[in-house]
């Protein structure tokens, strides 16, 4: 007697597929509220930082753990002498009002020499020591790349010197312009000179090994170029875009 031989039922089969689909579908919208949310959120802080001071960074509470205690009191931009942002302007970021975020000849520059120089601009150093940590992993340098424009594009550049001198390291366990100014010279931000600022941003790439306030030889030529350099791009127009009418 022949046997008929079993076909496979269509329905199963439909209701299979559609069961596995129904699941990407799921998972496909997951994913896309959770990049939405996630892309919110990132947004959201660095929109809450436009108007409202970061109480702390990584590298603050850190050494804050490491050392027991560390001296940061933060001072508005406008109690900031000027002659202070154009110095950390010339020291770091001579292009500062040239550019949105990353410096690409600076970057070339420091891609030829290798380790000897960083290409790192103002606003790439805001976003690492707000948002991100300190280390040089391919994961943080793909977050600060991402991040800088977004700041670029949301503050202003007299907010971004304003948060950098905040925050910036200016001697082991001492935070921002105002510790920093009290520390090495006794005077408040406001009335720093020329050649204090300039020695202020001249310790700024390595603050835990020059003091501004017993410099050596190199230090004292570091600070002579700041402070020169401060005074050209004054001359030149490179500070209109964080001074406007200030003087000083």
């Amino acid at each position: 007697m022949a046997t008929r031989a079993k076909t496979a039922r269509p329905g199963k089969a439909r209701k299979g597929t559609g069961a596995k689909g129904g699941l990407r579908t799921r998972l496909r919208r997951v994913v896309f509220r959770g990049v939405l949310a996630l892309a919110g959120f990132v947004v959201l802080a660095v929109a809450l930082f436009t108007v409202v001071n970061p109480p702390t960074t990584h590298t603050i509470w850190t050494e804050a753990a490491r050392l027991g205690s560390v001296d940061r009191q933060w001072v508005d931009v406008d109690d900031v002498a000027p002659v202070m942002l154009r110095s950390v302007v010339a020291a770091e970021d001579a292009n500062f009002c040239e550019h949105w975020g990353f410096d690409m000849s600076a970057i070339r520059a420091a891609i030829e020499e290798g380790a000897a120089r960083g290409g790192s601009t103002i606003s790439q150093q805001v976003v690492k020591n707000v948002y991100l940590w300190q280390d040089r992993s391919w994961l943080r340098k793909a977050l600060e790349a991402g991040l800088t424009p977004l700041v670029e594009g949301m503050w202003s550049k007299r907010r971004i010197l304003e948060v950098y001198l905040n925050v910036a390291e200016f001697d082991e366990g001492v935070f921002g312009v105002q510790a920093a100014s009290e520390r090495y010279f006794g005077v408040q931000p406001a009335d720093l000179s020329p050649r204090q600022a300039a020695l202020l941003a001249a310790v700024l790439p390595s603050p835990k090994t020059r003091d501004a306030a017993r410099p050596d030889k190199a230090l004292n030529r570091r600070a002579r170029a700041v402070e020169d350099g401060a005074a050209t791009i004054r001359a030149d127009g490179r500070a209109a875009c964080f001074e406007g009418g200030q003087a000083g």
